[in-house]
Protein backbone atom coordinates (compact mmCIF):
# COMPACT_ATOMS: atom_id res chain seq x y z
CA UNK A 1 0.00 0.00 0.00
CA UNK A 2 1.90 3.46 -1.08
CA UNK A 3 1.45 6.84 0.84
CA UNK A 4 -1.47 7.92 -1.30
CA UNK A 5 -3.45 4.62 -0.45
CA UNK A 6 -2.69 4.89 3.54
CA UNK A 7 -3.86 8.40 4.20
CA UNK A 8 -6.82 7.37 2.32
CA UNK A 9 -7.64 4.24 4.00
CA UNK A 10 -7.00 6.13 7.11
CA UNK A 11 -9.36 9.65 6.54
CA UNK A 12 -12.46 9.59 9.11
CA UNK A 13 -15.49 8.69 7.17
CA UNK A 14 -17.53 11.77 6.34
CA UNK A 15 -21.40 12.06 7.19
CA UNK A 16 -23.89 14.72 6.41
CA UNK A 17 -26.69 16.64 8.64
CA UNK A 18 -29.25 18.07 6.53
CA UNK A 19 -30.31 21.87 7.87
CA UNK A 20 -33.79 22.77 8.91
CA UNK A 21 -36.04 24.77 6.29
CA UNK A 22 -34.46 22.81 3.03
CA UNK A 23 -30.98 24.61 3.70
CA UNK A 24 -27.64 22.67 1.71
CA UNK A 25 -26.66 19.77 3.80
CA UNK A 26 -23.82 20.09 6.64
CA UNK A 27 -20.72 17.70 5.93
CA UNK A 28 -18.49 16.80 8.77
CA UNK A 29 -15.45 14.64 9.52
CA UNK A 30 -14.93 13.52 12.76
CA UNK A 31 -16.20 13.03 16.29
CA UNK A 32 -13.87 15.55 18.54
CA UNK A 33 -12.42 18.41 16.34
CA UNK A 34 -13.33 20.67 14.40
CA UNK A 35 -11.24 22.54 11.31
CA UNK A 36 -9.42 25.44 11.88
CA UNK A 37 -10.85 28.25 10.41
CA UNK A 38 -13.39 31.51 11.39
CA UNK A 39 -16.55 31.04 12.82
CA UNK A 40 -18.14 32.72 9.36
CA UNK A 41 -16.22 30.31 7.24
CA UNK A 42 -17.32 27.35 8.83
CA UNK A 43 -15.81 27.21 12.56
CA UNK A 44 -16.76 23.61 13.19
CA UNK A 45 -18.76 20.35 12.65
CA UNK A 46 -22.14 19.99 13.51
CA UNK A 47 -22.81 16.75 15.61
CA UNK A 48 -25.28 14.57 14.06
CA UNK A 49 -28.53 14.68 14.93
CA UNK A 50 -29.18 13.87 19.13
CA UNK A 51 -25.54 13.52 19.56
CA UNK A 52 -23.79 15.68 22.39
CA UNK A 53 -21.01 16.20 21.19
CA UNK A 54 -17.93 18.31 21.45
CA UNK A 55 -16.90 21.08 19.54
CA UNK A 56 -14.53 23.87 18.87
CA UNK A 57 -15.11 26.87 17.52
CA UNK A 58 -12.11 29.62 16.22
CA UNK A 59 -13.23 33.43 17.51
CA UNK A 60 -10.49 35.56 16.15
CA UNK A 61 -6.98 33.58 17.82
CA UNK A 62 -9.54 32.29 20.43
CA UNK A 63 -11.02 28.54 20.08
CA UNK A 64 -13.69 28.55 21.83
CA UNK A 65 -14.83 24.96 22.98
CA UNK A 66 -18.80 24.32 23.59
CA UNK A 67 -21.33 21.09 24.32
CA UNK A 68 -23.24 21.08 21.79
CA UNK A 69 -26.21 19.00 21.99
CA UNK A 70 -29.49 19.05 18.55
CA UNK A 71 -32.71 16.86 17.42
CA UNK A 72 -34.39 16.56 14.08
CA UNK A 73 -37.00 18.08 16.36
CA UNK A 74 -35.37 21.27 18.02
CA UNK A 75 -36.44 24.76 16.30
CA UNK A 76 -34.14 26.81 18.67
CA UNK A 77 -31.05 26.59 20.70
CA UNK A 78 -29.86 28.00 23.64
CA UNK A 79 -26.85 29.27 24.07
CA UNK A 80 -25.58 28.61 27.99
CA UNK A 81 -22.41 30.18 29.01
CA UNK A 82 -20.97 31.41 32.54
CA UNK A 83 -18.15 34.76 33.35
CA UNK A 84 -15.46 31.77 32.08
CA UNK A 85 -15.77 28.06 32.13
CA UNK A 86 -19.12 26.18 31.84
CA UNK A 87 -20.64 25.19 35.27
CA UNK A 88 -22.55 22.08 36.85
CA UNK A 89 -25.57 24.48 36.70
CA UNK A 90 -25.19 25.22 33.42
CA UNK A 91 -24.84 21.39 32.16
CA UNK A 92 -28.57 21.15 34.61
CA UNK A 93 -30.00 23.91 32.83
CA UNK A 94 -29.11 22.38 29.47
CA UNK A 95 -30.12 19.03 30.29
CA UNK A 96 -33.49 20.73 31.57
CA UNK A 97 -33.99 22.81 28.41
CA UNK A 98 -33.06 19.91 25.89
CA UNK A 99 -35.68 17.91 27.25
CA UNK A 100 -38.09 21.17 26.78
CA UNK A 101 -37.43 20.72 23.05
CA UNK A 102 -34.86 23.20 22.62
CA UNK A 103 -31.38 21.96 21.22
CA UNK A 104 -28.01 23.41 23.47
CA UNK A 105 -24.64 25.23 23.60
CA UNK A 106 -22.81 24.75 26.44
CA UNK A 107 -19.90 27.00 25.69
CA UNK A 108 -16.54 27.85 27.50
CA UNK A 109 -15.58 31.84 27.16
CA UNK A 110 -12.09 31.58 28.46
CA UNK A 111 -9.06 29.02 28.74
CA UNK A 112 -7.90 27.58 31.12
CA UNK A 113 -4.99 29.62 31.68
CA UNK A 114 -7.35 32.58 31.94
CA UNK A 115 -9.87 31.73 34.65
CA UNK A 116 -7.96 32.85 37.18
CA UNK A 117 -7.46 36.13 35.66
CA UNK A 118 -9.76 38.78 37.08
CA UNK A 119 -9.00 40.83 33.99
CA UNK A 120 -10.14 38.33 31.61
CA UNK A 121 -13.56 37.26 33.93
CA UNK A 122 -14.42 40.89 33.47
CA UNK A 123 -13.51 42.01 29.93
CA UNK A 124 -17.33 41.98 28.68
CA UNK A 125 -16.11 43.48 25.11
CA UNK A 126 -14.05 40.27 25.20
CA UNK A 127 -16.54 38.07 25.99
CA UNK A 128 -18.96 39.64 24.05
CA UNK A 129 -16.55 38.93 20.77
CA UNK A 130 -16.58 35.14 21.71
CA UNK A 131 -20.18 34.46 22.61
CA UNK A 132 -21.31 37.10 19.23
CA UNK A 133 -18.92 34.71 17.22
CA UNK A 134 -20.08 31.29 18.76
CA UNK A 135 -23.45 32.44 18.21
CA UNK A 136 -22.99 33.54 14.71
CA UNK A 137 -21.25 30.03 13.11
CA UNK A 138 -23.93 28.16 14.72
CA UNK A 139 -27.28 30.38 13.42
CA UNK A 140 -25.30 30.47 10.13
CA UNK A 141 -24.76 26.27 10.36
CA UNK A 142 -28.44 25.71 11.54
CA UNK A 143 -30.53 28.37 10.77
CA UNK A 144 -32.39 28.11 13.52
CA UNK A 145 -33.27 30.88 16.16
CA UNK A 146 -31.11 31.01 19.52
CA UNK A 147 -31.57 32.73 22.77
CA UNK A 148 -28.44 33.15 25.49
CA UNK A 149 -28.58 31.97 29.01
CA UNK A 150 -26.16 33.30 31.17
CA UNK A 151 -24.64 33.72 34.05
CA UNK A 152 -22.19 36.63 35.85
CA UNK A 153 -20.06 38.68 33.73
CA UNK A 154 -21.33 36.55 30.65
CA UNK A 155 -24.51 38.07 31.14
CA UNK A 156 -23.18 41.68 30.41
CA UNK A 157 -21.50 40.08 27.88
CA UNK A 158 -24.99 38.78 26.25
CA UNK A 159 -26.71 42.21 26.36
CA UNK A 160 -23.74 43.20 24.47
CA UNK A 161 -23.59 40.50 22.23
CA UNK A 162 -26.93 40.54 20.08
CA UNK A 163 -26.83 39.05 17.03
CA UNK A 164 -28.67 37.87 13.83
CA UNK A 165 -31.17 35.40 14.97
CA UNK A 166 -31.23 35.89 18.90
CA UNK A 167 -34.68 35.97 20.21
CA UNK A 168 -34.38 36.06 23.84
CA UNK A 169 -31.74 36.78 26.80
CA UNK A 170 -32.01 34.82 30.71
CA UNK A 171 -29.80 36.69 32.99
CA UNK A 172 -29.49 34.03 35.61
CA UNK A 173 -27.17 35.46 38.88
CA UNK A 174 -25.35 37.90 36.41
CA UNK A 175 -24.04 41.33 36.32
CA UNK A 176 -26.27 42.76 33.14
CA UNK A 177 -24.94 46.31 35.15
CA UNK A 178 -21.39 46.18 33.57
CA UNK A 179 -23.00 46.36 30.29
CA UNK A 180 -22.92 50.22 29.01
CA UNK A 181 -26.23 51.77 29.25
CA UNK A 182 -26.06 52.32 25.73
CA UNK A 183 -25.90 48.57 25.24
CA UNK A 184 -28.24 47.63 27.81
CA UNK A 185 -31.01 50.74 26.07
CA UNK A 186 -30.12 48.98 22.53
CA UNK A 187 -31.26 45.29 23.89
CA UNK A 188 -34.65 44.52 21.73
CA UNK A 189 -35.10 40.80 22.22
CA UNK A 190 -37.37 40.31 25.71
CA UNK A 191 -35.16 39.79 28.69
CA UNK A 192 -35.77 37.69 32.04
CA UNK A 193 -33.14 38.75 35.03
CA UNK A 194 -33.09 36.53 37.77
CA UNK A 195 -31.05 37.27 41.29
CA UNK A 196 -31.39 35.79 44.23
CA UNK A 197 -32.87 37.76 46.55
CA UNK A 198 -29.88 37.48 49.35
CA UNK A 199 -27.73 38.82 46.92
CA UNK A 200 -27.88 42.43 48.27
CA UNK A 201 -24.64 42.81 46.56
CA UNK A 202 -25.85 42.69 42.88
CA UNK A 203 -29.39 43.12 43.49
CA UNK A 204 -29.49 46.84 43.73
CA UNK A 205 -27.11 47.19 40.21
CA UNK A 206 -29.31 44.79 38.59
CA UNK A 207 -32.38 46.69 38.96
CA UNK A 208 -30.60 49.58 37.69
CA UNK A 209 -29.29 47.71 34.37
CA UNK A 210 -33.05 46.72 34.48
CA UNK A 211 -34.05 50.19 34.09
CA UNK A 212 -32.30 51.01 31.08
CA UNK A 213 -33.76 48.39 29.00
CA UNK A 214 -36.31 49.73 26.54
CA UNK A 215 -37.56 45.78 25.88
CA UNK A 216 -39.73 43.61 27.12
CA UNK A 217 -38.66 42.46 30.31
CA UNK A 218 -39.06 40.92 33.43
CA UNK A 219 -36.94 40.97 36.96
CA UNK A 220 -37.71 37.88 39.15
CA UNK A 221 -36.19 37.63 42.67
CA UNK A 222 -35.83 33.72 43.63
CA UNK A 223 -36.33 33.69 47.62
CA UNK A 224 -33.52 32.79 49.92
CA UNK A 225 -30.86 32.10 47.51
CA UNK A 226 -27.32 33.87 47.09
CA UNK A 227 -25.52 35.04 43.95
CA UNK A 228 -24.69 31.98 42.14
CA UNK A 229 -28.51 30.88 42.30
CA UNK A 230 -26.85 27.05 42.19
CA UNK A 231 -28.52 25.53 45.01
CA UNK A 232 -31.20 22.76 44.17
CA UNK A 233 -34.69 24.44 44.76
CA UNK A 234 -32.57 27.45 43.29
CA UNK A 235 -31.43 25.91 40.17
CA UNK A 236 -35.01 24.27 39.78
CA UNK A 237 -36.74 27.79 40.22
CA UNK A 238 -34.34 29.33 37.72
CA UNK A 239 -34.80 26.23 34.83
CA UNK A 240 -38.46 26.72 34.74
CA UNK A 241 -38.15 30.51 34.76
CA UNK A 242 -36.05 29.84 31.36
CA UNK A 243 -38.07 27.17 30.12
CA UNK A 244 -41.42 29.23 30.53
CA UNK A 245 -39.72 32.43 29.03
CA UNK A 246 -38.18 31.23 26.10
CA UNK A 247 -40.98 28.83 25.14
CA UNK A 248 -43.21 31.93 25.26
CA UNK A 249 -41.23 34.36 23.07
CA UNK A 250 -40.11 31.80 20.48
CA UNK A 251 -40.38 33.30 16.95
CA UNK A 252 -44.18 32.71 16.12
CA UNK A 253 -43.34 30.96 12.78
CA UNK A 254 -41.09 28.70 14.95
CA UNK A 255 -43.79 28.12 17.48
CA UNK A 256 -46.41 27.21 15.17
CA UNK A 257 -44.26 24.74 13.33
CA UNK A 258 -42.69 22.76 16.73
CA UNK A 259 -44.03 19.72 17.32
CA UNK A 260 -46.34 19.21 21.05
CA UNK A 261 -43.64 17.96 23.12
CA UNK A 262 -44.50 14.22 23.89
Amino acid sequence: MNAHQRARATKPPSAVLRTRGGGAPIRFQDRTRCQDTRPEEAGARIPPAGEDSAVEVRTGRFRLTARLSLTDSDRAVAVLASGGRSTLADRYLARVLHQAGFGTMVTDLLAADEVGCPHDAFDVPLLAGRLRGAATWLHGRTGLPYAYVAADTAAAAAVEAAAPGLFAIVSRGGRPDLASPAALAAVRVPTLVVVGSLDTRVLGRSRVAVDWMRCEHRFVLVPGATHVLDGPSALAAVADLAREWLSARLPRTVREERPSPV
